[in-house]
């Protein structure tokens, strides 16, 4: 058995995984090699960032399991993968307390006024600006999975009203006054000062917030998003900020990436842009090897792996979420 690796791991990392698998061989082809060794796998752990030939990898019926080292599956769930037999995992929530630290940058910055004080630093200019507060508001959450809940929770001792939508509404948290459907989105931007994107990427997301659904949003709301650069049109976004139908944009994804020199969201003072960084951490590689060996295990023991995905959604049922030591029997480790 094959397992072929592209995600950046160091031979502390390429042993955990041998420990797991004692009889496989384990490749790291690494972005350079992915797409000339993905055919050859059994199983595939990490996250082709390169073009890759799916349909020569289909062609190859060699695959039995695919375990995202993202919590996106947008790299590799083409329609022939979603049509296949071939289960798929992702990395769902693994990074959700750095994704919500990112949230709390973006917002912070945003209602503190950091990139006009940051403007006004450049030229000394020691003026008082107008800022705004986080008391008070309504937060709205688009897609409450992993990382959403991981928000909410954070917000939590905050004095602010907190509502979601999500594909699975199951298991409302206390601090959460409302969890609805996706059909009551409309609903949500209607109420919230505050929107964050936290929806994952699937055929129903691509642009869902085009300029009739930004027009839906509250007068002077702030638009967050931390979850997928193309659910939102860059264009409509643009016409927004400059109508000041939304007071400020915090995006650590945009449309098309890397943001184009000539975008304008570049010069925009309403605007904290930062480059697609929400999941980095320190402990990235380690957390990612020990999601992937504990479903390693389970796979190659004939269970059922954690977080497995509906393909045509792209996202687990919360009720099947790896939650770390809690969630993993001992026979896992």
């Amino acid at each position: 058995m094959r397992i072929v690796l592209c995600f950046p791991v160091l031979d502390k990392h390429l042993q955990q995984i041998q420990a797991a698998a004692p009889d496989a061989e384990i490749v790291n082809a690494g972005q350079e090699r992915i797409n000339e060794l993905l055919p050859t796998a059994d199983i595939f752990i990490g996250h082709a960032k390169v073009p890759v030939d799916w349909d020569r990898v289909l062609r190859a019926n060699k695959l039995r399991w695919i375990q995202s080292s993202a919590a996106g599956l947008d790299h590799c769930l083409v329609p022939g993968v979603i049509e296949s037999d071939i289960p798929v995992c992702s990395a769902s929530g693994l990074f959700a307390p750095q994704v919500a630290e990112q949230t709390f940058a973006l917002l912070f910055g945003l209602l503190r006024q950091i990139p006009l004080f940051i403007r006004a630093e450049r030229t000394r200019d020691f003026s008082r600006l107008p800022t705004d507060d986080l008391r008070g508001k309504t937060v709205g959450i688009v897609g409450f999975g992993g990382n959403g809940r991981m928000i909410s929770r954070m917000l939590s001792p905050w004095e602010i009203r907190m509502i979601a939508t999500d594909y699975y509404p199951v298991d409302k948290p206390a601090e959460l006054a409302e969890l609805w459907p996706v059909d009551r989105l409309d609903d949500l931007l209607g109420l919230s000062d505050i929107v964050i994107l936290t929806l994952p990427l699937n055929a129903e997301t691509v642009g869902v917030f085009d300029a009739q659904r930004i027009a839906k949003m509250r007068s002077g709301a702030y638009l967050i998003n931390v979850a997928r650069g193309a659910v939102i049109v860059e264009s409509a976004l643009v016409a927004a900020l400059a109508s000041g139908q939304i007071a400020g944009a915090g995006l650590d994804v945009t449309e098309e990436e890397p943001l184009a020199a000539t975008s304008l969201l570049w010069d925009d003072p309403k605007v904290i842009i930062t480059p697609h960084v929400g999941a980095q951490s320190y402990c990235r590689v380690d957390d990612t090897v020990d999601l992937a060996c504990v479903n390693l295990r389970r796979f190659l023991a004939g269970k059922e792996p954690y977080n497995i995905v509906n393909k045509h959604l792209g996202f687990p049922h919360p009720s099947v979420v790896y939650r770390g030591e809690s969630t993993a029997n001992n026979d896992d480790r």
